[in-house]
């Protein structure tokens, strides 16, 4: 259970941190800044929620799919994991 909240910490850090940029890239927009640098904001909260979903997918491979890998779902598993790969960014 202690894995599970440090991960879950990690990934409320890393959302607010996403959140954090967001706010920014309002306010810059409310003040009409420069296009580019609105831009690279931006790019800040994609990078922001990118490493949000690796800390969660460490932590659900950590928690749910290590104790499961031998089990029935097994397969069903790998096929969640695939597809979350397997869509457009």
């Amino acid at each position: 259970m202690k894995a599970h909240n440090t991960f879950k910490e990690k990934a409320l850090h890393r959302i607010k941190i996403a959140e954090g940029h967001l706010k920014k890239v309002e306010e810059m927009l409310t003040n009409d800044e420069y296009c580019p640098d609105v831009i690279h904001q931006s790019r800040a909260v994609q990078a922001a929620l990118k490493k949000f979903d690796e800390v969660v997918l460490h932590g659900h491979l950590h928690s749910c799919v290590l104790k499961d890998v031998h089990g029935k779902g097994s397969e069903k598993m790998v096929s969640e994991i695939v597809d979350l790969f397997s869509k457009n960014d």
